[in-house]
Formats: C-alpha cells, structure tokens, sequence
C-alpha cells in the first residue's frame, strides 16, 4: 500500500462517521421508558377497555331497572359529555371512551349497555375510524360494525338513535381536516342517515347543529376543532333529546 493509499484509508472513517453524525436531531425520548412499557402493557391487557365501566356497571345492575333509562355509547365528545349537567333528572347513562372506534363500542356492547337493559341506546361512533386509530378501514367495515350493534340491541328490545358525525375543523391552533377529511365524514353520514331511516331507526343530526357554511364545525364551539366545548354540547343536547323521545314513543 503506498503512502497516499493509507493517508486515504485513515481519512475514510472520519468523513464517514462526520457525515453520519451531522445533522443529529433524534425524537425526545421518554424519560421513564420502564413507566411507559408498562402503560403500554396494561392498554393491551384491557384493549377494548371492559375495565373502565365494570363497577359502575355492576353497581347499576343492582338496582331495579329504570324503564326511561338510555345509554350513551361513544368515543371521546360522548366522554366528556356532562350529561347530569345537560339532560338534569333524567337517568342517562354515560358510556363513551375517548379515543374508541366501532370495533371496540361492539366489543363493549353486553357489559356496557345490554346488561343495562336500557329502553333506549344513542350510538355516536365512527370519527376515530376515519381517523384509523385502530387501523386502516372501508365504509363497508365500519357500517357493518354499526348494523352489529344495532341488530344486538334490537334483539333485546332497546330502540337505538343514531347520531350523525359531527364536523371538524381547522380554525383552531390544531387542523383537524387532515385526519378526519370532511368527505369521508359526509360519507359516513350519509350512510347513517340512510340507514336509519330504512331501519325505522331514531336519527340525530349532530352534523347539522354544529356545521357551518364551509362544512366546518363552526368556529367558538370547540377549542380543539374536534370536540365540542359547552356551547357545542348546548346545541347537541336538544337535537339527542328530540331524537330520544320520539324513539321511545
């Protein structure tokens, strides 16, 4: 090897490792990566979240059933929903859970509403599905899932209202519309909308309440541009209770 070749082969690594170390922008790491494996573990354990209503289920499953009670069941915006405060003396049963999609509301359907042998359901389900939050889906996945829990609660003689999506939008510091396009939204409910009037089935027309001339959820009501804050739930709350009582007449 003459000298010029081995002044090369020295300098070959110094270039190669300068190169691999410039520019050096890894993620912020956890600092507790023990706490977080274990979160991780436990959210697999309870995957479809069996654990997050099973006492109070169990605590309403001891007393006589309430013939004018209606289950909740939903993601997030139904999980947030002060019920107590927005419907007061009635006896809605709340059973959202934030960040859920069809496939686990069906999951959830025996322990959380069946078992509560409510006289009436109100399904709002679907956004986290457009939003994959558990993977990738077609319409036809989704709306099957929904005709499941509708076909389920039927059998046990519980009428059922569907609620329409509600919009989203961009005019908060978060955009929603890239996650949850607002096509695939109008999809979904229309799909809704047309079920449920072949079903003969209760409809809520949340969509309509919050939506503004541009198909978004109108500005002031949500600080997120997804969920509704109190003046968005000020305007749902008439539309589910509308929709409730000429279900159960």
């Amino acid at each position: 090897m003459t000298r010029q070749s081995l002044l090369v082969a020295l300098l070959l690594p110094a270039a190669a490792f300068s190169q691999l170390a410039e520019p050096y922008n890894p993620p912020r790491s956890n600092c507790c990566l023990a706490g977080a494996a274990q979160t991780l573990a436990d959210g697999l354990q309870d995957w479809n979240q069996l654990g997050r209503y099973h006492a109070d289920n169990e605590t309403l499953q001891a007393q006589p059933a309430d013939p004018h009670r209606v289950v909740f069941l939903g993601d997030s915006i139904t999980d947030i929903w002060k019920l107590p405060q927005f419907f007061p003396g009635k006896p809605y049963v709340n059973r959202g859970i934030s960040g859920q999609t069809t496939s686990q509301m069906l999951v959830r359907l025996y322990p959380d509403v069946l078992d509560l042998k409510p006289a009436a359901l109100v399904l709002l389900a679907g956004t986290n599905d457009i939003a994959r939050n558990t993977g990738p889906e077609t319409l036809t996945m989704i709306a099957e899932d929904i005709q499941a829990i509708v076909e389920l609660a039927q059998a046990h003689g519980i009428k059922v209202v569907l609620c329409s999506l509600t919009p989203v939008s961009d005019y908060t510091r978060r955009k929603q519309t890239g996650q949850r396009p607002p096509a695939d939204i109008l999809k979904l409910n229309a799909w809704l909308r047309e079920y449920a009037a072949k079903g003969k089935l209760g409809f809520a027309d949340y969509y309509a309440a919050l939506v503004d001339d541009k198909g978004m959820l109108k500005e002031g009501f949500s600080d997120d541009g997804l969920h509704p804050n109190a003046k968005g739930f000020e305007l749902l709350a008439p539309v589910a209770e509308a929709a409730i009582e000429k279900a159960l007449r």
